[in-house]
């Protein structure tokens, strides 16, 4: 059901979620800017330093699905709510830290919000019309890539011309900001589920997220062949079959496998999960184009503001075309604006190998590749909204945010691995070689078009907007297939 009070002011409702979803994807590109001097800063080595980012990544993994479930068993306001006090908290803590030991803390809590962007899609099929929830649904779904890309920029200026600790001063005005607009704007929906709290389910999931995600983003640093490595990427699957059958014996499951499993809702998170790998390699190859020196014969030298500045107009671009993949899915289904999406950012991939010498080629490539990515990323969730009941929109929101989180974290070792293997000589010290970013670049083609072949198999459904709008329909109560 719409609320009015909600009804009256979609806008409003709509500006605070997405500054919600912007404000938590800023928490990953915060300390980016710092990554070189964490060491010296936090008085710790270079591999306990990293940490600092790669706990934010777990944190955000582990916590995602949980809070999605909360928010279908007892509101998703109120649980938007909660998931901004660990916004605020942790960069309390990071502004006050000079030591490893608290700045990772305080990460790992910035991480544990990130769940007010599924939270927050979800909240929209109970708090608007259905005429302004396509697009809305877009905008917000795409806030994860536009805070990434604002923050870089953000986080290098307050970082070159103030102090560092100020970043985390500025993300907690902001978070608190955000958790003050969430309770005075977005109205209170009442839970449509009355079950029990999965709890054995959320630990299992969470277990097996974290042996997967820590074997795969400190496997450079350990070793693949490691003993740590070995066990945590063997262990993890074997705690996941244990976690799924557990799943579907239980009455009232984290996750509803047999939802998951049908075929929209299973292609969907497929595409997510290819996606996310695509998306993550040209964040990590363009960055390091830019910034490598001029003398290499294919580095820019850019200064890291430079950078930052170079990057942005990616995310102002995903701003700008969530509003037009929400009319191309309102006219022709949301499955066909994923599998555009998806072919858009293969092209800027393809193009990138004969562009990658300028930076305003880099700039033309990471424009073309966000723009397949604010497609892709709104079209996500009316997908994957059309496919489940209303009871589980949050949870289900939520495990596909988490099928984006792994394609990530996949492309980071994917990619890292290429980087470290293709190596030149540059004054004594090993720098990434052009055939190993000119690799780079051709894995995001291949993998962005594989993920339009994938989303190419999934069942078409008309103005899925519409049906996601109706709270009381069920996933089969969809309008038929085109």
């Amino acid at each position: 059901m719409n609320h009015p009070a909600a009804a009256a002011r979609p806008g409003l409702v709509i500006g605070v979620l997405a500054s919600a979803g912007i404000v938590a994807s800023l928490m990953q590109t915060l300390i980016v800017p710092l990554i070189g001097e964490l060491p010296s800063l936090l008085h710790a080595s270079a591999s306990n330093a990293s940490w600092a980012v790669t706990v934010t990544l777990l944190a955000a993994a582990v916590t995602t699905p949980t809070m999605g479930r909360l928010g279908d068993l007892y509101g998703k306001k109120r649980m938007l709510l909660v998931s901004c006090v660990p916004l605020v908290v942790g960069s309390v803590v990071c502004a006050l830290s000079s030591s490893l030991v608290p700045m990772i803390v305080g990460r790992g809590l910035q991480g544990a919000g990130a769940a007010v962007v599924p939270l927050g899609i979800s909240a929209l099929r109970d708090a608007l019309p259905p005429e302004r929830l396509g697009s809305a649904i877009a905008l917000i779904s795409s806030s994860l890539g536009i805070g990434g890309a604002l923050g870089l920029p953000l986080s290098a200026t307050v970082a070159q011309h103030a102090n560092w600790h100020a970043l985390f001063w500025l993300s907690a005005v902001l978070s608190l900001l955000v958790g003050v607009g969430i309770w005075l704007v977005l109205p209170s929906a009442p839970a449509r589920v009355r079950e029990p709290f999965d709890y054995l389910g959320a630990l299992g999931l969470g277990a097996g997220l974290l042996f997967l995600l820590l074997g795969v983003s400190k496997g450079a640093d350990w070793g693949w062949g490691s003993a740590s490595t070995l066990g945590l990427l063997i262990g993890a699957p074997i705690v996941f079959v244990l976690w799924g059958a557990w799943e579907l014996r239980t009455e009232s499951p984290l996750v509803d496998l047999r939802v998951t499993a049908r075929r929209q809702v299973l292609l969907t998170n497929a595409a997510s999960l290819v996606i996310g790998v695509a998306l993550y390699a040209q964040s990590l190859i363009i960055p390091q184009l830019l910034e490598l020196p001029k003398a290499t014969g294919y580095g820019l030298g850019q200064s890291l503001q430079a950078t930052g500045l170079w990057m942005a107009p990616a995310g102002l671009m995903m701003m700008l075309v969530s509003p037009v993949g929400a009319k191309v899915s309102q006219a022709y289904g949301p499955k066909v604006t994923l599998v555009l999406g998806a072919l858009v950012s293969a092209l800027g991939y393809g193009v990138a190998l004969a562009l990658m010498g300028s930076t305003l080629g880099l700039l033309v490539i990471n424009v073309i590749c966000s723009t397949g990515t604010g497609l892709a990323y709104g079209a996500m969730p009316a997908l994957i909204m059309a496919g489940v009941p209303v009871s589980e929109t949050a949870s289900a929101n939520s495990f596909n945010t988490l099928m984006r989180s792994i394609g990530t974290s996949a492309a980071a070792a994917v990619i890292g691995v290429v980087l470290a293997h293709m190596t030149t000589d540059f004054g004594g010290q090993q720098l990434p070689s052009q055939s190993g970013f000119r690799t780079g670049l051709l894995i995001g083609c291949v993998v962005a078009a594989l993920a339009a072949a994938i989303a190419a198999t999934i069942p078409a459904r008309r103005r899925a907007s519409a049906s996601v709008g109706t709270a009381g329909s069920e996933p089969g109560e969809a309008p038929a297939a085109a």
